[in-house]
């Protein structure tokens, strides 16, 4: 059953579409995400489901609540952790949670045991007194985490939660998100990270240039677009690339001084490319960041 749902949605920017006429729905309890480069429209699809930016037009339906008429209940049942970090410097982790709770009009002592709760969840008790200021990098995204849950909502919105961290906090993050998956929250992430997606979504919306170019499973996607390997070779200049393509039958993608081939058995494209040159290639398991060089033509991170 879907818990959000967002229909013929639009929205315009000085003339710029950011959105542009895209449909999607998010099931609930799963993790649904929205990937792609820095101004696919990711971050502005993520403010209209938050209520934080207006609708240009169409509709967007959070838990049967439409967030043109319903904007205050609707913020009410979700939790959004920015990407920015825009914690208070100045107060220990335990004030900016407590602050926090104010705004929903949580009691103090509802809010105690459940800031209690949330460093727990978090590994943070040890600095439940210590200011942001003297946080690592990973506590302060856990910390912003653990603030969109304080009001206990049904959806969490993670917008990019892992930008800038190091591999061991950003295997928290995720380690955070699959743990309330399990205990049944909606989470709606988005990421241009390719192995964030395909570890953490259980479906996903492509987007490039304010549209959605696919939506499925990351396996799904990879299967319909890609096939499940890639050969990738080596073409120092466009002359050789054209040569070598004329030799390989199939899906080829050439970017830059790389061609791409594409197959379902890595045998099979594995001679085809010693069959057709001698330089250098390789054949691994095909991922999201191929689907996206497919579609657009160029990488994600």
């Amino acid at each position: 059953m879907a818990i959000v749902v967002g229909t013929d949605l639009t929205k315009t920017y000085n003339g710029l579409r950011a959105v542009d006429n895209i449909n999607f729905s998010i099931e609930r309890t799963e993790c649904f995400g929205f990937l792609g480069p820095n101004g696919a429209g990711k971050t502005t699809v993520m403010k209209m489901i938050s209520c934080r930016s207006p609708v240009g037009s169409g509709d967007i339906v959070v838990n049967n609540m439409s967030v043109k008429t319903d904007a205050r209940k609707i913020k009410s049942v979700i939790g959004v952790a920015t990407q920015e970090d825009n914690l208070d410097r100045d107060l220990t982790i335990f004030e900016n949670l407590a602050i926090y709770s104010r705004y929903f009009d949580i009691s103090k002592g509802v809010a105690k045991k459940r800031i209690d709760k949330l460093l727990g969840f978090f590994d943070l008790t040890s600095k439940r007194d210590t200011r942001v200021d003297e946080l690592s990098g990973g506590m302060k995204r856990k910390l912003i985490v653990a603030r969109a849950l304080v009001n206990d909502p049904e959806i969490l919105i993670l917008d990019e939660p892992t930008t800038g961290l190091d591999p061991q906090a950003r295997r928290q993050i995720w380690d955070t998100v699959i743990r309330l998956k399990s205990e049944g929250k909606t989470i709606i992430l988005t990421t241009h990270y390719m192995d964030e997606a395909e570890e953490l979504c259980d479906r996903l919306a492509l987007m490039f240039d304010g549209k959605i170019l696919e939506y499925g499973s990351p396996k799904e996607l990879i299967e319909k677009i890609i096939g499940t390997n890639v050969c990738e070779l080596y073409a120092p200049d466009k002359e050789s690339a054209n040569e070598i393509s004329k030799t390989i039958p199939g899906s080829i993608e050439q970017v830059g001084s790389r061609l791409y081939i594409y197959g379902n058995d890595a045998n099979v494209l594995r001679r085809m490319c010693e069959a057709a040159t001698s330089a250098k290639h390789s054949v691994r398991r095909a991922t999201l960041e191929d689907v996206f060089l497919k579609l657009t033509g160029r990488g994600l991170k």
